[in-house]
């Protein structure tokens, strides 16, 4: 046997295409366990080793090969091997590739033999090839290289207290080999890495699954997430927006809700909904703009799909979370989605679905009602009787909407945060390497509250045009969002328009007709400085943040009443690229 030529395991450049014809209605099908068939407790090592004693008098004849003539074509060869373990000896180590199996105990059976061998000769080994086959009675974790990050999947936990344990020594052995959850960009901003911290939820088997055993909780989920927005912004990464990695279910068509509804209709019609009935009112709904069904909020791809054993697991994955800082903010994140499982366990989330249109873009990615949303779903679950304190978020706001400064004009203050962008994949253009899809980053926004105004005399202008500052439930306190193009890279949104920095922000008093009092934001050095590289620490990210401030710079002398710039569809928004 000669394997294909290459530097790949030995398990990978199996000559395949060239084993013997075998009729397919007599080649022995292997499949995946049932994971609802019941399971006996697993065998001890000791009985591996006494299945492998050998009998008296057996010697190796048995095992030398007999030779045979090469097989006839068209004609099946009687007691054809198909599944073989390939063992080599690469950089000095002994590598065993393990080939595809079928059942734990198999699988069990082959690692204790491999264990007792090397063992015996005193070598080491590395086992590569196929992972083990899904059972929940084999506890598992990986850790896998990803673009820009590490993926480590941890296995289940059972208590709230297993929860905190894994999450606060995930953390510490990942600093103590110099890894963080955490980046500064080039212009000193905090965020965290882009890699996910997805909670996959279910059961200690397929059959306990709370899903599967009430399907209405998968709807209770989804209706409480749509109808409480921030949930799904607040803990997410930076990349949001219908083509992101978790798009929300109204977040690309338009009648995605309808469909929603209508699928919620066939779950409450039936008290004894079966499993895959679940699967399939949802998976054509729980799917990105092109289909794809792991590329959404809540990922069903291991619920029960009726097509393959690993994907009738019971588990539900939750994708809008990025890896947050800290443990502590992790497993808030998980305290939240146990309390909502449990609230919704013990009474099922009836409400209508909200069309929220465009006030999803417009309202909910400015911190001050993001906030408020996230904390009226706190309330609601309080009133379920699971209640959690705002306080315990805290960190998770002010870490996704930081401040970047603010001044006081006339007893009045005028606060400038961090807020929301979605970023959007461009069209196909072709490269040197191919056909690719850029993702637009172009555009920034921000969101501008001001407290002790006083609406009748004053106008809060941005680079000449009025804000349309909405007024809250605080007397004197109104809150307005800015979306502007902070950069012009060559492939992006409106390639005419250049990118529209600094923002000058002025206090205008329309009795004198003179700006009063300001502000600056550039988005890079205000000098023009190019950083060859990141910041080293916080400190040296907080410099640069803190160079792109500037409490004044308004526009001095009189000046022009700003004039509003018509966006119907986004009433708290100024979008300057409208201005432009």
């Amino acid at each position: 046997m000669f394997l294909v030529p290459g530097d790949s395991p030995i398990g990978l450049r199996l000559p395949l295409e060239s084993l013997p014809w075998a009729d397919p209605d007599h080649i022995e099908i292997e499949a995946e366990i049932d994971p609802f068939a019941p399971r006996e407790e697993l065998p001890k090592k000791f009985e591996f080793k006494r299945l492998r004693t050998a009998a008296p008098g057996s010697s190796i004849e048995g095992f030398r090969p007999v030779p045979q003539d090469a097989p006839v074509v068209g004609k099946e060869e009687p007691g054809l091997v198909r599944t073989a373990l390939a063992v080599e000896a690469r950089d000095g180590i002994i590598h065993v590739f393990y080939p595809p199996l079928y059942a734990a105990e198999d699988w069990l059976e082959l690692t204790a033999a491999i264990e007792d061998t090397a063992e015996e000769f005193g070598r080491k080994v590395i086992l590569e090839g196929y992972l083990p086959p899904e059972d929940d009675r084999i506890l598992n974790f990986s850790v896998t290289p990803d673009p820009g990050v590490i993926e480590a999947n941890i296995h289940p936990a059972h208590s709230w207290a297993e929860i905190v344990e894994r999450s606060t020594q995930l953390y510490e052995v990942a600093r103590e080999v110099g890894l963080s959850a955490e980046k500064f960009m080039l212009d000193g901003r905090h965020v965290g890495t882009g890699g996910g911290n997805h909670v996959v939820m279910g059961g200690a088997t397929p059959a306990d699954s709370p899903f599967l055993r009430r399907p209405d909780l998968l709807k209770s989920m989804v209706g409480f997430w749509h109808n409480h927005p921030s949930l799904s912004f607040l803990f997410s990464g930076l990349f949001i927006g219908p083509s992101s990695q978790h798009p929300r279910i109204d977040e690309a068509r338009q009648d995605s809700l309808n469909e929603l509804e209508i699928a919620f209709q066939q779950v409450s019609r039936q008290s004894n909904t079966p499993p895959w009935m679940v699967d399939r009112l949802f998976r054509n709904i729980f799917a990105d703009m092109t289909g794809n069904t792991h590329r959404t909020e809540f990922c069903i791809d291991k619920m029960y799909d009726p097509n393959s054993a690993s994907g009738r697991r019971g588990l539900v994955e939750f994708r809008a979370f990025e890896m947050p800082p800290h443990a502590e903010m992790s497993a808030a994140q998980v305290l939240l989605m146990r309390s909502a499982i449990a609230a919704f366990w013990e009474k099922p989330y009836e409400r209508r679905l909200i069309r929220w249109d465009t006030r999803l873009h417009d309202e909910f990615l400015l911190p001050h009602y993001a906030e408020a949303n996230f904390k009226d779903a706190l309330a609601e679950l309080e009133t379920l009787g699971f209640p959690l304190n705002p306080e315990w978020f805290a960190p998770h706001i002010e870490f996704r909407f930081p401040q970047v400064g603010e001044i006081a004009v006339r007893d009045m203050k005028v606060e400038l945060r961090h807020a929301l962008e979605p970023w959007h994949v461009l069209g196909e253009e072709q490269t040197s390497s191919g056909t690719a899809r850029y993702v637009d980053s172009s555009a920034e926004r921000l969101q501008t509250k001001v407290s002790g105004w006083v609406d009748e005399r004053y106008t809060l202008s941005c680079n000449g045009a009025s804000l349309p500052l909405q007024r809250t439930e605080v007397p004197g306190e109104y809150v307005a969002g800015v979306r502007f193009k902070a950069w012009q890279p060559y492939s992006a949104l409106h390639p005419t328009i250049g990118a529209q920095v600094p923002l000058v922000f002025d206090v205008y008093d329309k009795w004198s007709g003179r700006s009063i009092g300001g502000m600056t934001h550039h988005v890079a050095h205000p000098g023009g400085r190019a950083y060859d590289d990141f910041p080293v620490n916080a400190n040296s990210a907080e410099a640069r943040r803190r160079s792109r401030f500037f409490g004044i710079g308004h526009t001095p002398g009189p000046m022009a009443e700003p004039k509003p710039v018509q966006g119907p569809e986004y009433p708290r928004t100024l979008d300057l690229r409208r201005y432009a």
